[in-house]
């Protein structure tokens, strides 16, 4: 039963708490305002402190990532879930990756901040949610018409360890070139003086809730694109309802401590562009649904020996790099000078992969 527990509705419904609660309370530590958790944009940072961009103000190797990862490794060898596989489309993935990056930049958060931005108060992450379940809506017709990027298949152990390794890694360069007082790179990593990049909890509190978070996250599933998929395609309340636990906890916490400003102006790292933040999350929504899951999730699976959940997250991670380096992300001043048109390519790429990869019966 206690295997078990995660899994069920009670189980969803205290994993959605428990990041509703960590969340804000990162913020409060000192990550950037209504960005307790953002999967894309600490997957940007890393790209950042990694040096795969230019923007000065977002680079930070982020340890809630790392321990996403590292704490999904530990529930999937716990409870004997960890399966290596890989082998379904991974360069479709990574193309998906990176589109959904290109979007979420637009709109300037993932799934879980645009929940988070709303429990904070900001009103323009309303225009970004219902883009997101616009563009997974657009995922379950191709889901209907027989879309499908082939099956996985077992492969060795080595395989299925390398992201979680590739993430200590990281961690291990973070300990080994700390960011040295008034400077914005050491011997190996890039760090941000200014800016959200430069805005975070410390270091061991913020690994201990990615390792938290990771763990319990691959015991229940949890997966906010998952959640309205399975709402659209089948009427199951499930996985929403962990959704909805995360959105009321945060925004209680968010109270609590004092950080909830309503409003469309001034919001931190936002824009109140009404059309680009809808377009910009339903792009994403339309690549998180043809990739089979959010981008939290994809950490989740890559930790638990999923080689093509592995490929997708890297591609967020260069198409961060893209966006950034290109002028396609986001800015509390608006979109970036092609921003625009990346949305239409990236719909162009997503539209082309969904309409090409269906299973004629």
């Amino acid at each position: 039963m206690t295997k078990n527990f995660f899994a069920t509705r009670t189980g969803i419904i205290a994993v959605g708490a428990v990041i509703g609660i960590l969340a804000p309370l990162l913020q409060k530590l000192g990550n950037p305002g209504n960005m307790g958790i953002c999967v894309a944009c600490f997957e940007r940072d890393i790209s950042g402190g990694l040096g795969f961009h230019r923007a000065a103000v977002v680079q930070y190797l982020r340890p809630e990532i790392i321990g996403f990862v590292l704490g999904s490794l530990a529930a999937a060898l716990a409870f004997k879930d960890f399966r290596p596989r890989t082998g379904s489309a991974p360069f479709v993935r990574f193309v998906l990756g990176a589109f959904a990056m290109i979007g979420a930049l637009v709109f300037l958060g993932c799934p879980w901040r645009a929940l988070l931005r709303l429990a904070g108060g900001d009103l323009n992450a309303i225009l970004g949610l219902a883009g997101l379940v616009f563009g997974i809506w657009l995922g379950t017709l191709f889901f209907k018409n027989g879309y499908n990027l082939g099956r996985t298949q077992k492969s060795y152990t080595a395989a299925g360890l390398l992201m979680p390794l590739v993430m200590l890694g990281f961690l291990i360069l973070m300990l080994m070139f700390p960011q040295m007082e008034g400077e914005p790179k050491n011997d190996i990593l890039f760090y941000s003086l200014k800016g959200p990049g430069a805005m975070h909890a410390p270091l061991i509190i913020a690994l201990l809730a990615g390792l938290v978070i990771g763990f319990i996250a691959q015991r229940s599933r949890f997966c906010t694109m998952g959640a309205f998929r399975d709402l659209l395609l089948f009427r199951q309340f499930h996985l929403l309802s962990g959704v909805i636990a995360l959105l009321l906890l945060a925004t209680i916490t968010n109270l609590v401590f004092g950080q909830f400003t309503m409003g469309f102006e001034q919001q931190p790292v936002a824009h109140n562009l009404h059309i680009w933040n809808f377009a910009g999350m339903a792009l994403a929504g339309l690549a998180f649904a043809l990739a089979g899951g959010c981008p939290g999730r994809q950490l989740f699976l890559a930790g638990e020996g999923d080689g093509d959940a592995a490929v997708f997250v890297f591609g967020m991670i260069v198409g961060a790099g893209f966006a950034h380096n290109f002028g396609l992300a986001s800015s509390p001043n608006g979109v970036g000078p092609h921003g625009i048109a990346a949305v239409v390519i990236g719909f162009a790429v997503c539209l082309f992969i969904g309409f090409s990869m269906r299973k004629k019966n």
